[in-house]
């Protein structure tokens, strides 16, 4: 017991109750704020000046500074949360980038400016409270026991509730009640600003069928044979090496008579409706696979036969669970679920934004060159912009998809009272409906969600919380894992 004791002493010492969220922002401001850069990198305005073949606006390094103050005589200086909370501002570092225009290739400016104002979260790598020691923060009005891990918006402290979601790229076979096909096989592929579901179905024609985006119910064979896996031996090598499955047989022999690819893109165009010519409806038919199929995979032409692999795999997922080879997923197993924290959250946020940025940037340009002129880029890049949107969602709660209540008022009763609440987890589903066995306690929450914190009423097994040693790991990079798996004799198909 003793030994116990001293172990969870030792942990509390090395590790606070909120270093997964902590870990999670330093992330977002590291990592996956270039990330979203380098997706937006290049703007093209579709209305440039008569005299110029090429316009191109290219956004660079973005880096964020440690949270300042201007005054109103326009003095910058360093601000503490003690002061933000006081004067009712908000905790805020601000956020730089370089922008450079290109003329037919060549370079013409580059400059650094500011494009918002990025909420701090206290006690991360870029707050001033970082590090500092017992005595300091006394020094600051800080109470030294405080954990951090919120922010403060207006004064006002906030903390960004962690939501909990299906684990995303990751191909789950459940039987169900509803609708034609009694199995049903769910996969969302999320890359970058996408998150495209794909689901698999088998009617009673016993046809497999998938459906994404604007593509409904087009039998799954025609897709692999779009994909460039246009002969069958290849493709039943490719469900399985040692077993023949019957009803891939009999889903071969129904469309053999569709031989190339493009007679299979052809097939798809017409049974989603594209009406053009052949030669249009074969285009856009190749745009619509590879930037909407399994875009996780990747959005490029030859990457099409790694994503026909994988739809050939998955469909031999499906016909093993369908035929009780395989068990059923469990959606409730936290092995399928995952944790978006303040990172993840703030990621989202940032992404859909900045879009609203560069929609702004290239309607000011193209109205000022409607006029005849040419505008420096550094006059039309409006940096309230961007803060302002980021400010309102923080202080109201509202987010990205329509979500409500992700950013809430920290409730400061007593000190459990905060801890409990920045451990918190939400579930995306609605309260006022039934979702008897996601409300329920699974196995796997042991040790990582609390068995007993949760309210009554409405809202039961939908919030939770983190137990109180649970530590949240955060996303690796593909290319380290692949890295570790080549290192274990792995050997990649493309």
């Amino acid at each position: 017991m003793d030994k116990m004791r001293i172990l969870i002493k030792k942990f509390f010492e090395e590790r606070s109750l909120v270093d997964a969220d902590i870990e999670s922002f330093n992330n977002f401001i590291e990592v996956e704020l270039s990330k979203i850069i380098a997706e937006n990198k290049d703007i093209e305005p579709t209305i440039i000046p008569h005299n110029v073949d090429e316009f191109k606006i290219k956004l660079d390094k973005i880096w964020v500074q440690k949270p300042e103050i201007t005054e109103a005589d326009g003095s910058k200086r360093k601000i503490y949360p003690m002061e933000a909370r006081l004067r009712k501002l908000t905790y805020a570092a601000p956020c730089f980038i370089e922008v450079s225009s290109h003329i037919n290739g060549i370079q013409r400016e580059t400059f650094t400016t500011q494009i918002g104002s990025i909420p701090v979260m206290l006690k991360s790598k870029y707050c001033n409270l970082y590090k500092i020691s017992r005595e300091e923060l006394i020094q600051q009005k800080e109470d030294p026991d405080d954990p951090g891990g919120y922010f403060i918006i207006n004064g006002t402290e906030k903390v960004l509730i962690s939501v909990e979601d299906l684990a995303p790229n990751k191909f789950l076979v459940e039987k169900t009640s509803t609708g034609l096909s009694e199995y049903i096989g769910k996969v969302f592929c999320e890359k970058e600003a996408y998150k495209i579901p794909h689901t698999f179905e088998r009617l009673k024609d016993g046809i497999f069928y998938l459906t994404f985006t604007r593509v409904k119910r087009v039998p799954l064979i025609i897709i692999i044979k779009a994909l460039g896996m246009t002969k069958d031996e290849e493709i039943m090598r490719s469900i399985s090496s040692d077993k023949q499955y019957d009803e891939a047989i009999i889903n071969l022999s129904e469309f053999s008579d569709v031989k190339t690819e493009e007679d299979a893109m052809d097939y798809i165009a017409k049974k989603i409706g594209i009406t053009q010519a052949k030669d249009v409806r074969v285009e856009r038919m190749k745009e619509i696979i590879d930037r909407f199929l399994l875009p996780n995979l990747g959005t490029q032409i030859n990457e099409r036969q790694f994503k026909a692999y994988n739809l050939c795999k998955m469909l031999k997922k499906f016909i093993d669970v369908s035929n009780g080879v395989l068990p059923e997923d469990d959606k409730d197993n936290y092995m399928n679920k995952r944790l978006k924290l303040s990172g993840d959250l703030l990621a989202d946020l940032m992404r859909a934004n900045l879009k609203v940025l560069i929609g702004d940037l290239l309607y000011n340009f193209q109205r000022i060159v409607k006029r005849g002129k040419f505008p420096s880029i550094k006059v039309i890049i409006r940096d309230k912009l961007l803060t302002q949107r980021i400010y309102s969602s923080m202080a109201t709660g509202s987010w990205i998809g329509g979500r409500e209540g992700i950013s809430q008022r920290i409730q400061r009763n007593n000190f459990l009272d905060m801890i409990s609440h920045l451990q918190r987890v939400v579930s995306p589903l609605s309260s006022s409906q039934e979702n008897f066995e996601a409300r329920a306690l699974h196995p796997t929450h042991l040790g990582r969600l609390c068995a007993i914190e949760t309210p009554e009423g409405t809202n039961i097994g939908l919030r939770k919380n983190l137990a109180m040693l649970a530590t949240v790991s955060q996303e690796m990079p593909d290319d380290s894992i692949m890295k570790n798996l080549k290192g274990l004799g792995l050997i990649p198909l493309k």
